[in-house]
């Protein structure tokens, strides 16, 4: 969507704020007052899926967890990691297990600064050729994670899916007629790179 990450809160079908996180959180919170659980749900516009917050406390204190979160969702490096004692500082990598035929490992192994290094400047690559665009199957997951939270319920759900997963999108339109204004708006701006192909 666009290049700073944006995030949606909705309340019984209707949109009451869209923007950074720290903005729908304070708005969300401040809609609440003094309650710690309210019936709004936010969404991060980048994945479909919903946030979930503590809302105990002032604003201070929400702010100054969101913080924390922040941080943890992005692998933030440039914050000071804890210190755990001697060895490398965490740098929000995640190490996890990747299969590659003999022939791959040799040649990983033949480069400058280790197999995990080229890998990772491989994946930069690739995303830069791709103009790190939403890809069809992205866009189709980030709706169906905002609609399957939001209109589940709703008459011509299922219908609604498979027209998207179908690329139609005068049906998806279709399906949606009689749902809530808002709800319908953001899911076809969701959607929007499914029909755009």
């Amino acid at each position: 969507m666009d290049a700073i990450r944006t995030y949606t809160a909705f309340e019984s079908g209707e949109r009451i704020a869209h923007g950074a996180l720290d903005e729908v959180v304070l708005t969300v919170k401040r809609r609440m007052g003094r309650a710690e659980h309210g019936p709004a749900l936010v969404f991060s516009d980048e994945t479909g899926n919903t946030m979930d917050f503590n809302f105990q406390g002032g604003e201070k204190d929400v702010l100054k967890r969101l913080e924390v979160f922040v941080r943890a969702d992005a692998g933030d490096a440039s914050q000071p990691a804890e210190a755990t004692g001697p060895g490398r500082p965490r740098l929000g990598v995640v190490s996890r297990e990747v299969s590659l035929l003999p022939r791959q490992w040799e040649w990983l192994a033949a480069q400058s600064g280790g197999a995990s290094a080229v890998l990772r400047r491989l994946v930069d690559d690739a995303k830069r050729k791709s103009g790190e665009g939403v890809s069809i199957k992205q866009a189709q997951e980030r709706t169906y994670k905002f609609l399957h939270a939001l209109a589940g319920d709703l008459q011509g759900y299922e219908e609604a899916l498979r027209a998207l997963y179908k690329k139609d999108a005068k049906g998806f339109a279709q399906r949606m007629d009689g749902w809530p204004k808002d709800v319908k708006t953001h899911a076809a701006k969701l959607a929007g790179p499914v029909f755009a192909a």
